[in-house]
């Protein structure tokens, strides 16, 4: 890969961001970094803290400006939080950056993917089944209107699927 281009990785909860980026970064020999891991590298506390702390609202402003920063580098993958999309700001850098890839996952995979995970703050509730449906329903367009490719990622390996987006991309 002759220049150094940006690949951006957004998709919900349970998609497989980080770890098809960990693969996908070491297919390609580029960095690799996970906006939610960088945030709690500043902040010194995890994402729950923030949230607890913060509030929805600061901890989208501090994932906001480390995607700001992040985005501004050459050579990355980059795994994005799965509300960042949310941000005209970040769709705009992310669109403008880099390629920015959407990693596609059901409801159903969603939910087995994350059940057991305590350090996802939306979840921590009753029915988080609801809550990823409800978070599909405003979100997912506008992970369409930013990709450039859309991989599902449901029945395959994080590797197959690193492959894959290498394929589409043609490197």
């Amino acid at each position: 890969m002759a220049e150094k281009r940006n690949i951006f990785l957004v998709g919900p909860m349970g998609a497989g961001k980080s770890t098809i980026g960990r693969h996908l970064a070491q297919m390609l020999h580029l960095e690799f970094h996970d906006s939610d891991h960088e945030i709690e590298q500043r902040t010194g506390a995890d994402i729950a803290w923030v949230f607890d702390v913060e509030g929805e609202e600061g901890f989208r402003r501090r994932e906001a400006q480390v995607i700001a920063d992040l985005s501004e580098r050459q050579g990355i993958v980059l795994a994005t939080g799965g509300g960042s999309v949310q941000s005209k700001d970040i769709r705009n850098y992310l669109s403008a950056r880099g390629i920015v890839v959407y990693l596609e996952t059901t409801i159903d995979k969603q939910v087995a993917r994350t059940q057991r995970d305590k350090r996802r703050p939306l979840l921590q509730v009753d029915d988080p089944r609801e809550v990823l449906e409800n978070l599909a329903e405003s979100r997912n367009p506008l992970y369409e209107e930013i990709a450039d490719v859309i991989v599902k990622t449901d029945e395959q390996s994080a590797k197959i699927v690193a492959n894959q987006i290498i394929e589409q991309l043609g490197f």
